[in-house]
């Protein structure tokens, strides 16, 4: 059992840990997220369990804390003029990258004789995106410009329109096994994703109208972070989607507020140690079991998803007018795939516990495949569009 002596010196160990692999980024060409992945694997249980249990015990408080914050700093991209100049861009490829990765994924997968039932849940499940790894490789590189904002609006988004694509993905997996209740699935869908909606709205707009006026000049950390845990904490007690109750928030608050900058700006002082401890313990939850269990379906999963993204946002690209050398690279920029993508795999093992024995290893293997390589091709892409800064930012 954790007692305070060793719950302190381990996230003291971790973080001075994650500030070395900082600097080791540095000469590496891996980007940090990766490599913070595989510290934390070496030192979790499938290493040398340096920390025994650490991922059980605080991986889902940290999880929890480090993701809603990372969806209110995305949210924050979506003021109207970043819409906007870049809101057609977004659009377009974040439509076209879900429809491409679901459409490639489920054709792909019955052609291999894989069951309908099974290819649908995996077409839902793929179009899953990483916002957190995303959104660290681009501030970690220094990235920016047009193909960064809309890397990070189509991210902001994307897991919006994943739950939606899941939900449907659900009935229609009820409808092939004659089990599942349709408009109960549709239902849950639209409530996950609507009480999300309305639970951002209903604490965005008055936290908008107070930021800077609780007390006068500018916001301070502890109004910033407060509302920002208080939309997780309703989230996660409502079930609804905490990622995207904290994105519109974000959104409402950068849109609204008067001194819309200065809330982002108090929770970036504080994300980082959270991100770091978030990466380190996902890290230690990979198992290399996961990796040996991936099976022909995993391998399947794993090209399809690729071959998906990068069709996707090839024709997206085109349609939102992208220019050639972003759209080459906009499908790699979108290969990290994280812990949405897990969540959505236990909704499916619990609704048809029958298929769950193959859905689980699958989006699990492929999970930490794409994880540990997803955050290298985000790094290639922006090195290759020319938009990342020449040294990691500290």
């Amino acid at each position: 059992m954790s007692t305070p002596a060793t719950i302190l010196t381990s996230i003291g160990l971790i973080l001075l840990l994650g500030l070395a692999t900082d600097a080791l980024g540095r000469f590496s060409r891996l980007p940090r997220v990766t490599l913070l992945l595989v510290l934390g694997f070496i030192i979790g249980p499938g290493g040398f369990d340096v920390i025994p249990g650490m991922g059980q015990v605080w991986f889902p408080v940290v999880t929890d804390m480090a993701l809603v914050m990372v969806g209110f700093l995305l949210g924050g991209q979506l003021t109207m003029p970043s819409l906007r100049e870049h809101g057609r861009e977004v659009m377009w490829l974040s439509v076209a990258a879900l429809v491409g990765t679901s459409v490639f994924m489920s054709l792909g997968m019955l052609l291999a004789g894989v069951p309908m039932e099974i290819a649908l849940l995996l077409a839902g499940i793929a179009t899953a995106t990483a916002p957190a790894a995303t959104a660290d490789v681009v501030r970690e590189t220094r990235a920016d410009g047009p193909f960064t904002r809309v890397l990070l609006g189509i991210v902001a988004i994307d897991d919006a329109w994943g739950l939606i694509l899941f939900s449907l993905m659900l009935a229609a997996a009820g409808l092939v096994t004659g089990q599942g209740d349709v408009f109960s699935a549709l239902g849950s869908g639209a409530l996950d994703v609507g009480g999300a909606l309305l639970l951002g709205l209903a604490l965005g707009i008055p936290s908008a109208y107070l930021s800077g006026r609780i007390r006068p000049g500018e916001p301070t950390l502890l109004e910033a972070l407060g509302a920002v845990l208080l939309c997780g904490g309703l989230a996660l007690w409502l079930e609804v989607s905490y990622l995207l109750a904290a994105l519109v928030f974000g959104a409402t608050v950068a849109n609204l507020a008067r001194h819309h900058e200065r809330p982002f700006h108090a929770i970036e002082g504080i994300e980082q140690p959270f991100l770091v401890l978030f990466f380190i313990l996902a890290g230690a939850s990979f198992h290399l079991e996961s990796l040996r269990g991936l099976g022909s379906i995993g391998v399947l999963y794993i090209g399809l998803r690729i071959l998906g993204r990068f069709a996707g946002t090839r024709v997206g690209g085109r349609l939102g007018r992208l220019p050639g050398a972003q759209r080459r690279w906009m499908g790699l920029a979108l290969m990290p795939q994280a812990g949405v993508a897990l969540g959505m795999a236990l909704v499916a093992a619990e609704r048809y516990p029958e298929i769950g024995h193959t859905i689980l290893p699958v989006v699990i293997g492929t999970t930490v495949f794409f994880e540990l390589f997803g955050p290298v091709c985000t790094r290639v892409a922006l090195c290759k569009v020319g938009e990342a800064g020449r040294t990691p930012s500290p």
